[in-house]
């Protein structure tokens, strides 16, 4: 299956007609808590610089092997390396606790006027809070949320910068901004502009509650696909908690799935509802494979929710802290089951004594009935967070372990 890549953009005409260099996934195995070494992929950000006005800086889907950005939907289940863990909407619940979360309002659809179309409407109203985002390495997108200074977009649009420059429409003047923090393991990031930069019009986006989404809900899209402003596309949810690779080498494990087009450039940009309500942030698209990097009808974007935990804490300049357990496993070849195949040096694992060939069988009473069933469970626990995990060693012994969960590295050990 070819890699989901993040929305980049840059010189797309040049790097499109360039093989893409993906390495090839690692055969036979699957994460429990950790990320995954597998083919290349790409953002949906810019890999070049975009020129001064007017914006001509389109998009592109650059190749990146995973260890960067992202990776193989089948590598995403594969062969792991030692560290992290699947992170979603739930346990970014639970951590960002000490921050209030932006609320969830809800969502009524969109009366068509005569002459309009419901998705006309929606991008009248949102659309002036839609900007570009410029970086030294390129260009992307991101939207106003909770007041008219604060700007999500992914983090791999930020890409490392503590400044990028902004502008509200393709008229707009460039407004210098400054990196208030990211996060990689979800993908966001926050931007703050001076009071007074952003146009009248210009009204921050309010977020849906994301568990309401269901599959066949209808969406809209907009963002800077190859660098054509404020572009709109629509489609419906196609699918439902997908994982897709972080920037940092693990994986975000409750990504919707839509077929509006997205493409190089919507990075960071708000997927909305029938209400006009943001329930994503567009971050990865599924390519063709060598030599095609456009839409193929399946893009994956960060949930609402966890934009609604994340970005408060990231405004304020805090740093989100995730459990850790410290392990890499496989499916057990009895079927049910995640059997350990390494245990990171000094993680928490180690220290509760699990070995390689030591085989999961639940934790905390939850039964464990594959590899990604552990991600899932340590996603909701905070580091020092006491688990019991039940294991059958390599002898045929079960046994029970107290593991006390640590803090995830910022990046695979």
């Amino acid at each position: 299956m070819p890699s989901p890549r993040h929305l980049w953009s840059g010189s797309w005409r040049e790097e499109s007609e360039q093989a893409p260099t993906d390495a090839p996934a690692l055969p036979g195995a699957g994460s429990g808590d950790e990320p995954t070494t597998v083919t290349a992929t790409t953002p949906i950000f810019s890999s070049t610089a975009a020129p001064p006005p007017p914006p001509t800086h389109v998009t592109v889907v650059r190749p990146y092997r995973r260890a960067f950005v992202a990776g193989t939907v089948a590598g995403l289940i594969g062969v792991t390396a030692a560290g992290g863990y699947l992170i979603g909407t739930h346990d970014d619940r639970k951590r960002a606790s000490t921050t209030a979360a932006l609320p969830a309002l809800p969502s009524t659809p969109v009366t068509a006027r005569k002459g309009q179309t419901r998705a006309s409407r929606i991008y009248a109203a949102a659309s002036p809070a839609v900007v570009s985002i410029r970086t030294g390495s390129g260009s992307g997108t991101g939207f106003l949320v909770q007041d008219k200074q604060t700007i999500a977009t992914n983090a791999h649009v930020v890409d490392g910068a503590n400044t990028v420059t902004v502008r509200f429409g393709p008229t707009g003047r460039d407004i210098n901004a400054e990196v208030k923090g990211t996060d990689p393991s979800s993908d966001l990031a926050v931007i703050k502009i001076p009071a007074g930069a952003a146009p009248a019009v210009a009204k921050p986006l309010e977020l849906a509650d994301s568990d309401q989404v269901r599959i066949g809900d209808q969406v809209v899209a907009i963002g800077n696909p190859f660098g054509l402003d404020r572009t709109l596309t629509e489609g419906v949810i196609s699918g439902l908690a997908r994982s897709i690779p972080a920037p940092n080498n693990y994986e975000i494990d409750d990504a919707l799935q839509t077929d509006a087009a997205i493409n190089p450039g919507n990075s960071g940009g708000p997927l909305l509802d029938s209400g006009g309500r943001v329930i994503g942030v567009n971050s990865q698209i599924e390519t063709g494979g060598a030599g095609s990097n456009g839409n193929v009808g399946i893009g994956f974007a960060v949930t609402s929710n966890t934009v609604r935990q994340v970005v408060p804490a990231l405004a304020q300049g805090k740093t989100i802290e995730r459990a850790w357990l410290g392990i890499t496993s496989q499916p057990s070849s009895t079927g049910t089951g995640a059997t350990l195949t390494d245990i990171t040096p000094g993680g928490p694992a180690e220290a509760a004594g699990l070995t390689s060939g030591d085989v999961i069988i639940s934790i905390d009473g939850d039964q464990i009935r594959e590899f990604s069933d552990i991600s899932r469970v340590v996603n909701h626990h905070q580091p020092d967070d006491r688990i019991s995990v039940k294991i059958r060693s390599a002898t045929g012994d079960v046994l029970d372990k107290t593991v006390t969960l640590g803090v995830r590295p910022q990046t695979t050990p």
